[in-house]
């Protein structure tokens, strides 16, 4: 789309700033800070004299080097990077201290909104959703049993689910408590086996087994709300959606995209920010962000991609090798949630439940 953050915003100053922060800085402790209260320049102390000395050896001090000979060789040594540099002022960035984010006009978010949607696009070109699925009736049930739990979970139970019972029919005849004993790792086993049962005797009595397509169908099913229905028609239809979960709410919040609290209120918000085409890829970036760098107690601002696109930048640790320290899943060099990633996914896939690596 070509937009860009509108320049007359007063945000420009603290997107600046927040980029010097996020960049890695490889200085050292400045030579001969100590007790002056001043930066040293990173060639080397100022000698006695007041003239610059190369490579710390000043002719105040030794005595070796005098005259225009001292001088150029502190221009030399002055001009060659040591540390974080030899340009003047080069030093090590300090804590940033955040500033409250200025308020924007609705177009300057909206264009913002939408440059970080791109660069989360760039960061993020695998996204995808984070249970294995293979038809839409899979898809529902993985999504029914995602609630309270993480998708790793559900990922290391639905295999022996759905071998036990591949189709609606199959588990809509399902013994309650044998479907209870397949799904109890996931938690909340009886009130998610009851929604299960019901949603596939409706697959089977009211659809002909299948699921539908249209959302005012898939809300009617047992345990299944708007943000399951979204899931199951953006990624087992094409049909585009919004999947409001918590990690989507709290990162629009953090982003100023709503302030809005109520799921559907934020869903509502967010579609007139984007064009529909977006919405369900969307749900995916800022999902896999959150639950890679923008996490709910300790962001790693000092790794995030789109630190001077935030106005929460410094909510958590801005130092950049600590920020590191803290990335998940492909991005910390562990194993993703899926057993069965997609080809293009860079990371490991995760480990079957009982083999000890989960």
């Amino acid at each position: 789309m070509g937009e860009q953050v509108s320049p007359d915003s007063a945000n420009a100053t603290h997107a600046d700033k927040a980029t010097k922060a996020v960049k890695p800085n490889k200085a050292s402790k400045p030579v001969g800070a100590a007790g002056t209260g001043k930066p040293a320049r990173p060639a080397g102390k100022a000698s006695g004299t007041g003239k610059a000395a190369g490579a710390g050896k000043g002719a105040g001090t030794t005595g070796t080097a005098s005259g225009t000979t001292a001088k150029a060789k502190a221009k030399a040594t002055a001009s060659k990077p040591r540390g974080a540099g030899g340009a003047k002022g080069d030093e090590a960035a300090p804590k940033k201290t955040v500033k409250p984010w200025k308020p924007e006009s609705r177009l300057a978010m909206v264009r913002r909104a939408r440059r970080i949607n791109r660069e989360l696009a760039e960061v993020y070109p695998y996204a995808h959703p984070e249970l294995d699925f293979r038809n839409p009736f899979e898809l529902l049930v993985a999504t029914v049993l995602s609630a309270q739990t993480t998708d790793l979970r559900v990922n290391q139970t639905t295999p022996a689910l759905f071998a036990r019972y591949p189709t609606p029919e199959d588990m809509a005849a399902a013994a309650p408590e044998e479907l209870e004993e397949i799904i109890r790792p996931t938690g909340f086993f009886r009130a998610k086996s009851r929604s299960l049962l019901g949603l596939s005797a409706a697959l089977r009595d009211e659809f002909d087994g299948r699921v539908p397509g249209r959302l005012e169908d898939l809300v009617r099913l047992p345990g299944v709300g708007r943000k399951t229905a979204n899931v199951v028609l953006g990624n087992a239809f094409g049909v585009p959606g919004i999947t409001v979960d918590t990690h989507f709410g709290r990162l629009v919040r953090r982003w100023k995209w709503t302030e809005q609290e109520d799921p559907e209120k934020v869903e509502a918000e967010i579609c007139e920010i984007f064009p529909k085409s977006e919405w369900t890829m969307l749900s995916h970036r800022v999902v896999f962000h959150g639950r890679r760098i923008c996490h709910s107690r300790k962001p790693a601002c000092g790794a995030c991609p789109i630190a001077p696109l935030c106005p929460a930048y410094g909510e958590g640790e801005t130092d950049p090798e600590k920020a590191k320290k803290l990335l998940k899943y492909e991005m910390g060099g562990y194993p993703g949630q899926r057993l069965a990633p997609p080809p293009d996914y860079p990371g490991r896939p995760a480990a079957p439940l009982g083999t000890g690596d989960e």
